[in-house]
Order: structure tokens, then sequence, then C-alpha cells
């Protein structure tokens, strides 16, 4: 049996680490917006759950984002009678701007959110943050939409759920199963990178940054949860469906275009350049052979249809060559983007300049079967040139293929080694002193940039550089804190 490590082996994740007992591994963000009936319940049900069965530091914040009822007054009396909790305020609506600026100041490793009608199991918070505080995953979601979830709710609201994660499938290639279920998490360094990559402010919030998280090559772990319906909640289902499909329409624009700076996100276990050292390995053939025979499946049919309406005016060998040129030029330029992941305009003129003397070879294959069809018959069949053309292609489609990617589009990720922004190094705790806190993205909602300890005023309290212990050793464990040790009900 084998007993020495593997040269193959992917590189370890390391389990997040944990400051002193009174630093929050785990904040829980709680947005609302004129819920002055709901919020007691679910903080005081919310936190009671924490104390219970959660065996680390926690925070409770609650982020009111302009509400207009007695909201504020609500969070105000939770902060002052429980440690645990935090109010924040915000002066603009939206759910998305007012994670954003609580995320992008907590200082605890991990964040999450919840609706507050806790509609989702609390059973399944453990299961949710669990990956990301050892470190296998990066986001983690509910979801209402997994096999063995449990859902009770109206038939209109599971339509809308479902029509709309396949749209999210159909446009943007999502790949996991439901966007819009208010229990999520996210590593706090992985946030610091993600979230100013993130436009909207509103209720496609989450969904933006789960499609640009997953095309930056992150995990999502998914959790199926248990999920009963309210029916007395307020989300306006017309507009917030027409927002999160002009939504759709931003993202998958960018995305088609290449305008989004995916390059500064990467999941170090399965994007490491060390991965990259393994030898033997092929270097994604298998991923560009299917793209490049979707693309020429395409460009096969394209093809097709335009010899078929350049013959109607023209020889063979006109129609051949104008069909090729064509289909030639719009070929390059699709593998280019989908098959060997080149974006941006750079070099682009190159490519075509050298897709050019393939589509030469390939002119030369496809009509030498031409000249040589027609010396063996005088008036060939409509259906005979295109079955001659059809196998022609074929060989010169396998040439492409090799030409493209040995010549036209060669790896030369070992010549320039990518540089890993988002890294699972653990976080350390930030302040005034810290450099992370000098490089911290900030958001630009937020009045100060300060983070906030669980003894302090969430935000815009001046901390001292003892406040925080820095983390030295990469490999500490998290320290268990049981707050209700010496609690009779406690079974432990």
């Amino acid at each position: 049996m084998r007993t020495e490590p593997s040269p193959g082996n992917l590189p370890a994740r390391e389990h997040l680490p944990a400051g002193n007992a009174g630093t929050p591994v785990l904040d829980v963000v709680i947005p609302v917006y004129n819920e002055e009936k709901d919020l007691q319940p679910c903080v005081l049900r919310l936190h009671e759950h924490l104390a219970r069965t959660f065996p680390y530091a926690f925070r409770i914040t609650i982020a009111d984002n302009a509400s207009t009822d007695t909201t504020p007054l609500v969070a105000a009396r939770l902060e002052a009678e429980i440690a645990e909790v935090r109010a924040f305020r915000l002066e603009q609506k939206g759910r998305g701007r007012a994670l954003r600026t609580v995320w992008s100041a907590s200082d605890a490793p991990v964040l999450a959110y919840m609706d507050v009608d806790l509609s989702t199991d609390l059973n399944a918070l453990l299961p949710l943050v669990a990956p990301l505080i050892s470190g296998h995953s990066d986001l983690a979601i509910g979801s209402r939409l997994a096999r063995s979830s449990r859902v009770v709710r109206g038939a209109k609201r599971e339509f809308i759920s479902r029509t709309y994660n396949l749209i999210l499938r159909g446009s943007l290639q999502a790949r996991f199963s439901d966007a819009q279920c208010g229990f999520k998490a996210i590593r706090r360094d992985v946030a610091q990178v993600l979230l100013p990559l993130v436009e909207d402010t509103g209720w496609f919030f989450d969904t933006e940054m789960l499609v640009l998280a997953e095309r930056a090559g992150l995990r999502i772990h998914e959790v199926p949860v248990d999920w009963v319906d309210d029916p007395d909640s307020t989300v306006h289902i017309v507009k917030t469906a027409t927002d999160d499909l002009k939504g759709v329409w931003r993202v998958g624009r960018a995305l088609a275009t290449g305008s989004l700076a995916l390059d500064r996100l990467a999941r170090p276990f399965g994007d490491d350049p060390r991965d990259r050292e393994i030898s033997g390995v092929p270097k994604g053939l298998a991923r560009q052979l299917v793209g490049f025979c979707v693309v020429g499946g395409l460009s096969t049919l394209f093809y097709l249809l335009l010899y078929s309406g350049f013959r109607t005016f023209s020889g063979s060998q006109v129609a051949n060559a104008l069909a090729l040129l064509v289909s030639a030029v719009a070929n390059t330029a699709a593998n280019r983007r989908l098959t060997f992941g080149v974006r941006g305009r750079g070099g682009a003129v190159k490519h075509q300049a050298q897709g050019l003397v393939v589509f030469g070879i390939g002119l030369a294959l496809t009509s030498g079967s031409l000249a040589a069809l027609n010396a063996a018959t005088n008036d060939p069949a409509h259906s005979t040139e295109l079955a001659v053309l059809i196998a022609a292609n074929l060989a010169a489609t396998v040439l492409r293929f090799l030409l493209f990617r040995a010549w036209v589009f060669p790896d030369r990720r070992d010549e320039s080694p990518s540089t890993v922004v988002a890294s699972h190094t653990p976080a350390v705790p930030v302040g005034p002193a810290s450099p992370v806190f000098a490089t911290a993205p900030q958001s630009p909602y937020s009045t100060t940039p300060e983070p906030y300890g669980p003894t302090s005023a969430p935000y815009g309290t001046t901390h001292s550089p003892h406040d925080h212990q820095t983390w030295g050793d990469a490999t500490m464990q998290l320290q268990p804190v049981r707050p209700n040790d010496h609690d009779p009900r406690d079974a432990r």
C-alpha cells in the first residue's frame, strides 16, 4: 500500500483559523425593510438556535435598508439586549446594497444571510457554513429544488422559481439549482474580491454573485433545505421578475463581450499553479475538443447554407470559396472565444490571419475534392456535391483543430504563470494597523471603512491595534465556543 504522497496530489486547503473567543467566526446578516412585526421573533429564534447548536462564536447583524416604520427602534432594542446582535442602518433601499455594505465591513471569516421570515429550516445553517469553515468551498447556497429538499409553497411561486432557474441555465449556463433562495454564505476573503464585480443592489444581487463566482471557477456548495412559504411575503413578484430579467441580459452581455475581469478570481484548489506541474495530464484537451466539435458542427451547417445560397448564382468553385471564407472567419472567432477561452481584442487580427491560413488548407482540400468529382463525372448531382464536401470538411476539421491548438491558440500558461488573487490563505483580522485594512476593497455605500468587533458599535468605532489577536499559525484549528455549556437545557 502506498504511504508516500503522490507528486500529483492537489495542495491541501486550510481550515479557517480563529482568533480569541471574542472574534466571531460567523456573521449572519438579516436584511430588512419595514419588518417591525417579524424582526424580533426572527432574531430571538435565530439567536437561540445559534447559541444552542453552533460551536463557534457568532454575530447577528440586522441590516435595515431605509425602513419607514419602527423597524430601526426594534433593531436598536435587540442590539442593546443581546450581546451578539448588531444593528446597521442604510438610508437607501436594496437587499444587495445592504448585504454588500455589511459583508464588506465585517471581520468574520464566514459571512451569511437569511430572510427575516425564516422560511428556511435553521437546521440547514451549520451544513451551509461548514464547508466554508473547513476550506472545502468558497460559497454555499440553500437549494429548494434539490431532490431531498422538502418545500411547501403555492403552485404560482413554484412555477416562477423553476422558470427563472431554467432561464439562468439556458442563457447564462448556470449549473447551480436555486438562485433566489434567501439562505447563502460566502468566505470573507472571497467576498473581498468578488463583491466589487457585482453591480446589482436589489434582488438580482445574489444571482449575479453566483454567476460570476461560477464563471470564475469558484466552488459553490449546495445544501438541500426544508422551506415553508411565507404567505405574507412583501416581495413584488412582477417587478422583481422584470428586474431579474434585465439583470440576466446585462450579465449575459458582459460575459459575451468579455468585459468582466473574472481573471481577478481563482479557486486555488482547482486552479492552483502547482496543479499544472503534474506531468502527462492534457491541459483542457477534452473540454477544447467538445467545444471545437460543437462550433464545427454549427459552422458546417452555416457553410452548407451559404454554399447552397451562393450556388444559385455562381459555379461550384466560387460558391465553395465564398462559403468557406465567410464560415472560416465566423469559425475562428467562435473557437477563439468559446473553445480556447481567448477574450478581449488583443491578438484578434493575428488570430484571424492565422485562421485564414488554416482556411487555405481547408479550401485546398474541398476544392481538390470538387475538382476530382468533376473530373470523374461531367454533371454531378447537387446531393453528390454536398456529400463530397461533407467528407472533405471532416478531414479538414481534424487538421483545423490540430493547427488551432498547436499554432493559432497554443497553451502558453507555462510561459507566464497566472497570478492567483483570491486565495484561500487564512484571513487575518482587520484593524487600523493591519495591511489588509489598507488594501481591502471598501463598499461605496459604507460611511466608515473600519470593521466592527463583537463588543463595539457596528461601524465607525475607533479600534486599537491590540483589539485583535494576530493569527500566526496557518494551521491553527477553530476553538469551540459553547455559550450554553452551563445551561441546564443543553444536553452536552
